[in-house]
């Protein structure tokens, strides 16, 4: 059983994330932080657990790890299963929905494992299980050891509850913002994304810029647990921290749709004051007055062969513009290969980590100011 002011807290990385996640968890000072394969491990109390779901941007999930204990066969999970103290963490009111991996395990069935901790939780504590539930209770058995685990989330936090127009291909929130972070960004330069898509470089940005929690907009699963103390939690939320930004944040697009759906999302995400979203083409960006900062850009990459052949010209007038049009800005590129990243001609520093883009694999491509 763990100590409840000394909880590990699991944050999911995007794979290829890790990094930027970490460094963001040590500038939001979490507790102890350790970078691992697929996320960081912190430690805390409940409230680190509720502020990581408020104010962390690059975390797709924050999991709670409640406890562990050896079984090598069905008959001992279930009866640990039944000692398990389960009215610490949930309500008998709630539904609760179980999920169960076994690996290298002499319990190898995961349905049997997972039926028998539904059995624990309906039979002890009552409550109700089902398959749609927001509450989700995680077994995972590995090496004959069970380890309990609580998803505080619900749904991924790329949704960040303030973001009703989605364009073609879209880029989640949390990889937008380590991205961001990757090139340096910290909320004190503008940044411009020549195809802003429905906005998210551009609206994740003006955020950043204005210390808005990325958590504002919506609900989490843990405001379900038995743990939670709602005056504590209410508070947490009204602290949050804003502060005023003379910056401005610029878009563009040719597909006006794009336009509309971004226009759309930044007024619903309270930074349509200082974001400017227009209708054009690559070959018709300039340069906005006031400083330089960051462009950034996830241009369109071809999944089919011979697709990257006829995308090159389109990295190539991208890159011509960026060269001849915005000395001083720096450029981030999100894209698939070297060969695309390389069209535009741009000074290209190393390229980062690949990262896993729900099944494509992507990189950020970066230069320093451009002379």
């Amino acid at each position: 059983m763990k100590d409840e002011d000394d909880l590990e807290i699991f944050l999911v990385a995007t794979p290829g994330l890790e990094a930027p996640l970490y460094a963001e968890a040590i500038e939001r000072g979490f507790g102890g932080p350790q970078k691992l394969a697929g996320g960081v491990v912190c430690r805390g109390g409940w409230r680190e657990v509720w502020r990581a779901n408020l104010e962390l941007r690059g975390a797709n999930k924050v999991l709670v790890r409640l406890g562990s204990f050896p079984a090598v066969h069905l008959a001992q999970l279930d009866k640990r299963a039944r000692k398990f103290p389960w009215a610490k963490f949930l309500r008998p009111d709630i539904p609760v929905r179980v999920e169960a991996t076994c690996r290298k395990s002499r319990i190898y069935h995961d349905r049997a494992a997972r039926q028998r901790i539904e059995r624990a939780i309906s039979e002890t504590l009552g409550a109700l299980v089902s398959s749609d539930a927001t509450v989700r209770v995680l077994l995972r058995i590995e090496k004959d050891i069970c380890t309990l685990s609580l998803d505080s989330s619900g749904e991924p936090l790329h949704k960040r509850g303030h973001k009703p127009a989605i364009a073609k291909a879209p880029m989640r929130e949390t990889m937008a913002a380590m991205f961001l972070r990757e090139c340096g960004y910290d909320g004190s330069e503008p940044v411009l994304d020549p195809m802003c898509g429905s906005g998210t470089f551009v609206i994740e940005a003006a955020e950043i810029a204005l210390g808005l929690m990325p958590g504002r907009s919506r609900r989490f699963a843990f405001e379900n647990f038995a743990s939670l103390d709602h005056d504590a939690w209410h508070e947490l939320r009204k602290r949050t921290q804003t502060h005023e930004t003379e910056l401005k944040f610029f878009g563009s697009d040719r597909n006006e749709g794009a336009i509309e759906a971004s226009r759309s999302n930044a007024k619903q995400a309270n930074v349509d004051q200082i974001t400017q979203f227009q209708h054009r083409s690559v070959s018709d960006i300039k340069p906005p007055a006031g400083p330089r900062g960051l462009i950034i850009v996830n241009p369109p990459y071809g999944t089919r062969i011979g697709d990257e052949k006829r995308l090159r010209s389109l990295y190539g007038s991208l890159g011509k513009v960026l060269a001849n049009r915005f000395h001083g800005w720096r450029v981030g590129i999100v894209t698939t290969t070297p060969g695309l990243a390389r069209a535009t001609r741009l000074p290209l520093l190393p390229p980062g980590p690949v990262v896993d883009h729900g099944g494509t694999k992507i990189r950020l491509f970066r230069t320093e100011p451009l002379k």
